[in-house]
Order: structure tokens, then C-alpha cells, then sequence
């Protein structure tokens, strides 16, 4: 089966086949190209999506990949990425085994395509060549012979006439002769050609085309052979990353087995453990009995040396209940009106009431007061220096000892730090040492470099490890305290709070013992009832040094208000102030004139311009 000897006359149609053979290849070049394509853009995505669901740096996201689902979740991340990276292998190996040697094999194709039929068009032209020169001598002959039959009949005819001379006898004679033998030359010449073309042609049809035609077969069949290798190239392109995506996807699996829900639950436990015990039963209050004001009616100084009525908490089972106490409250009954606020006049002037509306008139109800109601009603915080430290936290400033949680979480936050400074220490001590080494290898070899330069960078480093031990050894009594290797520091409790006068040794303990409540402030409890007189100087020195509240706004008094109540304050009808604390629901706003004039006025009088974007804004104690 040869195309030479079965298809020796089908050359325009052999030269249309492989001209469509070689567009099938690069058609199957672009579809490789375009699934290198794919697989880059899918990895591509593969990989971004990894990446939009890693846990960013020093986040909280990052501390939730504690848990072994999460951790399972970040394994799978990751193996996703794995998967990505083997699409772009299955890319990059068909781009380099099949796209790049397939177009070059492309272009060999269309240059040995060429050669082959520009040699065929090479034989065809001279064969043309050879049959117009054969019919060249086939007609001269044939003109020749017709000549010469002309010249031998007018020979004939001269000869035959008696008129004629014998030398136009002769002449005619010599004429047919010539023509004669010019005919005998083309026919010779005729001859020659013919038997030349035929030679030729039987070589053209049985050397030549086969020839030609034969590796014109040949390349189209390599062609053939080509792109079914490439074929099983593709194939095994995905085949060879099968196995690491396998083991992509077993890693996933794996991941997912050691999920243990009872280590999340425990970490659950580490993580939010309070260290507190639950509350007790609550014991039962007689309210048969006449209640007593623990201090004066005149004055909270006044409990300093009149009468010292005493102020009994219900116990211990009483006191522990500040898991439930919302600080704000506190505040609430400390310094806004205990009373509701008066309705806005019924007339637009002021004019039309004698003194402007206001509140109720009643008798001022001293600090005191409310201080005693709040604790007989909520006897939760025995001591304002958990209310100053309770604020502090609102307020957005956190204590360096970490005082505002919990005993556990403390613990942790402790430690942590204490590690955090050990491994810096231990950082820069690496460092010094690498300095010293140094130095000494300068002293030894001046010509490497001048030791004296070290020495700054030696005593900066040696401060630094020192300012590092000093922070250490701090978090590291706070650690031991909490963890119960130091005393108490009931002392420096007492110091600090400055609140109470204790009678008696319950008394004078009543803010040693320190708790910390889960809210962030501190409690200090005891077992028994604890009677507590308040000092009117050391409760304005714990509120002296407090910042004052942010302006969340302003607003703009729609009528005078004369504020008699404590608590309150005066305003004149179209005055502008700071609004410092919204309602609350209690129908009262607490606004600012200047840094030492602020109170609270009925929402009703005031129309309020809250700024959203004001420091402070939406923020409540």
C-alpha cells in the first residue's frame, strides 16, 4: 500500500490532505493551550481561596485555631494548596512535553511539507517541459513531411512538363531533395524526442512521484503517530499527579479524624474558666424589722462621728452575687435624679410658669442616700475600688497585671507574658554573646575591626536584658500571687481603696480577700456580714484622678429648666451644651456645660444632635 503507485495522479488532492492533517494537529495544540489555561486559573483560584480563609496574623482568628476542628479546617487549607500546586504541574508538564514540542513539530511538518511538493511541482514542470518539446518536433516533423511531399509533386510536375527547362527540372530536383532530407531530420529528431519523453515519463510516474508521494505518506503517518503519542502524554500528564492528590485528600481525611470534641470542649474550658466558685443559696430578709439609715441625713462626712448606724450586708450568700451586676447601674444610682422627669411646659414661653419648668419640688436628697440605697439594694460591690477599676476597663484602659479578669484567664495571660518575655531575654542574650564573641575575635585581630565600636551596642543590649528582667520579675510576682505562692495583698487593698473605716477586725478585712468578678472588676467578700461605714473625702479622692466622659454630641434647650434636685443642672432655653450620656430609658440626659458644670436634665427639654463619628459615642458606663 503505497501512495506513489495507488495515487499517482491524486497530487492536488494529497497536497488538500495533509494541508487539513497539519490544521488537525494545531487544532489539538490549541485545545492543550487552552486547558493549561484552565488548570493555571483554576489553581490560581484554588489558591485564593486557601488564602481568603487562612487566619490573619496576630488576630483573634488566629487563637481560634486552637480547637481541632479549626485545626482540621486550617489542614484542609493547606492541602487545598497542595491540590493547587498539582494543578499547575498537570499546567506546566503539558505545556512542556505536548504544547511547545508539538509546535515545533508543526513547523518541521510544514517545512518537510513544502520540500516534498515543491520537488513534485519540480517533476511535474518538466515533464511539461518534455511533452511541449516532444510536440514541438512531433509538428516540425509534421511540417517537414508535408513540405517535402509539396517540393516531390512540383518536381513531378516540372519533370512531366516539355515546356520546362532542363535546369528548372534540376532545380525542382534538388529542391525535394532538401525537403526530403529536412524531413528524414525531424523525423529523426521526432523519434529522439518521443523515445526521450517517454523515458522521462516512465521515470516521472515510476521513480519520481512514488518517491515523492511515498514521504509525503511518511510525514503524514509520523503526523499520526505524533498526536497519539501526545494523546497518551495528556493522559499520563494527569496520571503522574493522581497520587499526591490522593494523598492530598487523605491528609484532609486525617485532618477530619483527629477532631476529638472532648479536647475542644476542654479547651473551651481553659479558655473561659473564671476560677470562681457558683453563688450561694440566698438567705431569707426579714422585712418585719425597721430598716436604719447607716449615715445622716445632712452629710456622708457626718458618719465619721454621729451616732455610726451600721450598714449590714446579708451575708456571704449575698455577696456573691455580683456575677449578675451591670456596673452602669451603679453609676445610675449614684448621680442621676430618683425621680421622674417633669413633663415639658405646655407653652412654648417660659414666661407662662413663674420659675420655668422643673422638676417636683422635694426636699434634696443627699449623696449619701443614694449611696445607702444602692447598697442595701445591691450589696454585690463592697468596695469602690472595684467600681474604679470596673470604670477603667469600660473606658478602654486595661490594668498591665491584667487585673480585670478572671483568676484563671489572669493565670494565662500571666504566664504568657512571662514567656514572651523569657524568649526576648533569652533573644538578646543570644545577642550579647554574639557581640562578646566579637569583640574577642577584634582583640585578637585588630585588622578585622576596632573593638571599642562594640562596646555601645554591648551596653544597650546588656540595659535592654536588664529592663527585660525587671518586667519579668514584675509579671512574675503577679503570676506567683495569683497562683498563691505570695500573700494577698490585702495591705496595699486597704491602702488603695481608703474607703472604709472598719470596726473591729471583720470590718478591717472586709476589702482584703480580693476576687475577681467575671464582669472585670474586683469584690472583696467575707463569710460573715461585714458592717461598712463610708468616708464622704476618700470617696471623691477614688473619683478625682477619672477622666471625664467623651461628648457623644450636643444639643439645644427647648426650655428653661432650674435644676434643684442634686444631680441636676440649670439651663436656659436655647442654650447649646455637650451631650455626654443619652437617655437611658429613665427619661434623663446628661450634659456638659464646661469641664466642672454637668448634670443631668429631662430628655424633654433638650433636643439631642448625636455625632456618630465623636470618640465616646454609643458608649454607656
Amino acid at each position: 500500500m503505497s501512495w506513489g503507485t495507488e495515487l499517482w495522479d491524486q497530487f492536488d488532492n494529497l497536497e488538500k490532505h495533509t494541508q487539513w492533517g497539519i490544521d488537525v494537529l494545531e487544532k489539538y495544540i490549541k485545545f492543550v493551550k487552552e486547558r493549561t489555561e484552565i488548570e493555571l486559573s483554576y489553581a490560581k483560584q484554588l489558591r485564593n481561596l486557601s488564602k481568603k480563609y487562612q487566619p490573619k496574623k496576630n488576630s483573634k482568628e488566629e487563637e481560634e485555631y486552637k480547637y481541632t476542628s479549626c485545626k482540621a479546617f486550617l489542614s484542609t487549607l493547606n492541602e487545598m494548596n497542595d491540590y493547587a500546586g498539582q494543578h499547575e504541574v498537570i499546567s506546566e508538564n503539558m505545556t512542556s512535553q505536548i504544547t511547545v514540542d508539538l509546535a515545533r513539530f508543526v513547523q518541521e511538518l510544514k517545512q518537510e511539507r513544502k520540500s516534498n511538493f515543491h520537488d513534485g511541482r519540480k517533476a511535474q514542470q518538466h515533464m511539461e517541459t518534455c511533452w511541449k518539446h516532444l510536440e514541438s518536433s512531433k509538428r516540425r516533423f509534421e511540417r517537414d513531411c508535408k513540405e517535402a511531399d509539396r517540393a516531390q509533386q512540383y518536381f513531378e510536375k516540372m519533370d512531366a512538363d516539355i515546356n520546362v527547362t532542363k535546369a528548372d527540372v534540376e532545380k525542382a530536383r534538388q529542391q525535394a531533395q532538401i525537403r526530403h532530407q529536412m524531413a528524414e531530420d525531424s523525423k529523426a529528431d521526432y523519434s529522439s524526442s518521443l523515445q526521450k519523453f517517454n523515458q522521462e515519463q516512465h521515470e516521472y510516474y515510476h521513480t519520481h512521484i512514488p518517491s515523492i508521494f511515498q514521504k509525503i505518506q511518511e510525514m503524514e503517518e509520523r503526523r499520526i503517530v505524533r498526536i497519539g503519542e501526545s494523546m497518551k502524554t495528556y493522559a499520563e500528564v494527569d496520571r503522574q499527579v493522581i497520587p499526591i492528590i490522593g494523598k492530598c485528600l487523605d491528609g484532609i481525611v486525617k485532618a477530619a479524624e483527629a477532631i476529638n470534641q472532648k479536647s475542644d470542649s476542654q479547651l473551651v474550658i481553659e479558655a473561659y474558666k473564671s476560677g470562681f466558685e457558683p453563688p450561694g443559696d440566698i438567705e431569707f430578709e426579714d422585712y418585719t424589722q425597721p430598716m436604719k439609715r447607716t449615715v445622716s441625713d445632712n452629710s456622708l462626712s457626718n458618719s465619721r462621728g454621729d451616732g455610726k448606724p451600721e450598714l449590714k450586708f446579708g451575708g456571704k450568700s449575698k455577696g456573691k452575687l455580683w456575677p449578675f451586676i451591670k456596673k452602669n447601674k451603679l453609676v445610675s444610682l449614684l448621680t442621676s435624679p430618683h425621680q421622674p422627669p417633669p413633663p415639658p411646659p405646655a407653652s412654648a414661653s417660659p414666661s407662662a410658669v413663674p420659675n420655668g419648668p422643673q422638676s417636683p419640688k422635694q426636699q434634696k436628697e443627699p449623696l449619701s442616700h443614694r449611696f445607702n440605697e444602692f447598697m442595701i439594694s445591691k450589696p454585690k460591690i463592697h468596695c469602690f475600688r472595684s467600681l474604679k477599676r470596673g470604670l477603667s476597663l469600660k473606658l478602654g484602659a486595661t490594668p498591665e497585671d491584667f487585673s480585670n479578669l478572671p483568676p484563671e484567664q489572669r493565670r494565662k495571660k500571666l504566664q504568657q507574658k512571662v514567656d514572651e518575655l523569657n524568649k526576648e531575654i533569652q533573644k538578646e542574650m543570644d545577642q550579647r554573646d554574639a557581640i562578646t564573641k566579637m569583640k574577642d575575635v577584634y582583640l585578637k585581630n585588630p585588622q578585622m575591626g576596632d573593638p571599642a565600636s562594640l562596646d555601645h551596642k554591648l551596653t544597650e543590649v546588656s540595659q535592654n536584658i536588664e529592663k527585660l528582667r525587671l518586667e519579668a520579675q514584675k509579671f512574675e510576682a503577679w503570676l506567683a500571687e495569683v497562683e498563691g505562692r505570695l500573700p494577698a495583698r490585702g495591705e496595699q487593698a486597704r491602702r488603695q481603696s481608703g474607703m472604709y473605716d472598719g470596726q473591729g477586725a471583720p470590718t478591717a478585712n472586709s476589702c482584703a480577700q480580693d476576687r475577681e468578678s467575671p464582669d472585670g472588676s474586683y469584690t472583696e467578700e467575707r463569710s460573715q456580714e461585714n458592717e461598712v461605714k463610708v468616708l464622704a473625702t476618700d470617696f471623691d479622692d477614688e473619683f478625682d484622678d477619672e477622666e471625664p466622659l467623651p461628648a457623644i454630641g450636643t444639643c439645644k434647650a427647648l426650655y428653661t429648666f432650674e435644676g434643684q434636685n442634686e444631680g441636676t443642672i440649670s439651663v436656659m432655653e436655647g442654650e447649646i451644651l455637650y451631650v455626654i450620656e443619652e437617655d437611658k430609658g429613665d427619661g434623663w440626659t446628661r450634659i456638659r456645660r464646661n469641664e466642672d458644670e454637668e448634670g443631668y436634665v429631662p430628655t424633654s427639654y433638650v433636643e439631642v444632635y448625636l455625632d456618630k463619628n465623636a470618640k465616646g459615642a454609643k458608649t454607656y458606663i
